[in-house]
């Protein structure tokens, strides 16, 4: 059906509109609000367990590879699965490590592997007396990795219990040395095979590695965690972590893969006492170091056992939030619709954190009505990996036809839907967040009338000629069509519009024209 509004111009301005229904668009900004403390996926986590004295959405733990692995093709998850089940049980999602060698722990290295020859060396460095460094060169030692590698990512690639995975398994503690052993390590053949195989078997949960390794990494989708943060993270000197990146022209990874790690153990006591000044060392301040390595997560145990009390937890919460994404809406704009017609919309989001949201969990958005009854939901196409921080808003737009709603007002709210059924739920730094329905975000009102509504034209006399404004047009394709006989119409403007306002001047109107907008609805 087509839709039209006219304007006639004949010495001075009349306007004639076509209205079968009042409707209009309607304009909500939205508030501003305090960051949520316990956003999915960002901030401080603990090692693995229950704790009440810090917000907390993930939970860390090492794994021995010989707990998972008893033969070059056989596996047992039991310990793994107790783990992530463990944690997503309190709705935490897990960050792990698998290793062979943790200094002061049991060997990691399975046993079939041992028992058929590798080689290993003893060290005492770091108080161990009981790990052991395997040959990393060992051909054997090499099929099981990468054997691993494909049967973990065949199971557990896009587990919604599963944040990050870092890549460990060499060096000690998984983390990409052997210092002060240096020739132990794995040679750049070795490292490239690891990192190959994790990239082969993963290709929905994020991965990190200690630093930038292998022949080519910046080819690699693959992110980076710094364990020594806020202590061994900004160059000078280069080998620390921000200088590794910059050596290897990774420092933009961020964009597209996380930043994350552990809070240095000797700091975490007492960096966010101000008494302290010789705490953190110089030049590592930790919001420095937040904001030029644009890390999303830290393991920080110290914050939630034995935790912190009055100034230092306000300021270690205050660390917390200043880690990865944040979100606002600034606006919305709603366009009132028919019960026949497209239901449409925009919001205006800002991301004013230090990187991205690493995942495209599902954007939706739900009609409330007014008791409160969330009527329908709809899936956008908004991807929220796109939404990097920046000092200028992003632009979502959306269109929905065939939307199922009956006439009457309506709620419309948005919410991002953690996969983890029991998850901690995505929040946005809004008044309106929760205001109605936990987890969902209310945009704003609208109407949805029982007949079509109908576009407005305006026009005025300007110096340029005669301006032409058009509202209450609900985004998609529209013609401004002119006449003066009002029998042969031509187009003045066609346009494919995502707003639902928008002018067109005509720079040479003669004395008498007919305007009108056209368009389907």
């Amino acid at each position: 059906m087509n839709s039209a509004a006219r304007i006639i111009l004949t010495g001075t301005l009349a306007c004639a509109g076509v209205a079968a229904a009042m409707a209009g668009t309607n304009y909500f900004p939205l508030a501003v609000s305090a960051p949520p403390t316990n956003n999915p996926l960002k901030g401080f986590m603990p090692y693995q367990g229950a704790y009440a004295t810090f917000p907390y959405s993930m939970e860390w733990n090492y794994l021995p590879l010989r707990s998972l692995m008893t033969g070059p093709t056989n596996f047992n998850w039991t310990s793994l699965e107790a783990l992530i089940s463990d944690i997503a049980s309190r709705g935490h999602q897990t960050v792990l490590r698998v290793y062979l060698d943790y200094p002061t722990l049991p060997t990691g290295i399975p046993q079939y592997l041992l028992d058929a020859g590798l080689v290993t060396y003893s060290y005492t460095d770091y108080d161990n007396t009981i790990s052991v460094c395997p040959d990393y060169q060992n051909p054997l030692l090499g099929q099981a990795l990468t054997n691993f590698i494909a049967a973990l990512g065949a199971r557990y690639d896009g587990d919604p219990r599963i944040g990050f995975i870092t890549v460990g398994l060499l060096g000690f503690w998984g983390e990409w040395h052997t210092y002060p052993h240096d020739n132990w390590f794995a040679s750049t053949a070795v490292q490239d095979e690891v990192l190959t195989a994790y990239q082969a078997a993963f290709s929905k949960t994020k991965l990190l590695v200690r630093l930038p390794a292998g022949t080519n990494p910046t080819a690699r989708p693959i992110g980076y965690h710094d364990d020594s943060f806020a202590y061994q993270t900004l160059d000078p000197p280069e080998w620390c972590f921000l200088g590794l990146l910059k050596a290897a022209g990774e420092t933009n990874k961020w964009r597209t893969q996380p930043i994350g790690g552990e809070v240095r153990p000797e700091v975490q006591p007492c960096m966010w006492d101000a008494s302290q000044t010789n705490c953190v060392p110089a030049g590592q301040d930790f919001a420095r170091c937040v904001d030029l390595t644009h890390a999303s997560w830290m393991l920080n145990h110290r914050a939630f056992s034995p935790g912190f009390t009055g100034a230092q937890k306000a300021l270690a919460l205050a660390g917390s939030s200043r880690l990865g994404y944040e979100l606002y809406i600034s606006n919305a704009i709603l366009a009132d619709a028919s019960v026949s017609g497209p239901l449409s919309m925009s919001v205006q989001v800002w991301n004013t954190g230090v990187a991205p949201f690493y995942y495209d969990w599902p954007v939706q958005l739900g009609a409330l009505n007014s008791s409160n009854a969330l009527l329908e939901t709809w899936t956008t196409a908004w991807k929220l990996s796109s939404l990097l921080p920046a000092a200028t808003n992003t632009l979502w737009a959306w269109s929905q036809a065939g939307h199922g709603l009956r006439a009457g007002q309506y709620k419309l709210l948005l919410r991002v839907q953690n996969p983890l059924a029991n998850g901690i739920p995505f929040r946005f730094a809004n008044d309106s967040q929760d205001a109605d329905l936990p987890s969902w975000l209310t945009l704003g009102q609208l109407s949805i009338l029982s007949t079509p509504a109908q576009p407005s034209l305006r026009g005025s006399r300007s110096p340029s000629g005669f301006d032409l404004n058009v509202s209450n047009a609900a985004p998609g394709t529209w013609t401004v069509e002119e006449t003066a006989d009002l029998q042969n119409w031509s187009p003045l403007l066609s346009t494919n519009t995502s707003t639902f306002e928008w002018s067109v001047t005509d720079e040479a109107p003669p004395s008498e024209r007919f305007y009108r907008v056209v368009g389907s609805q």
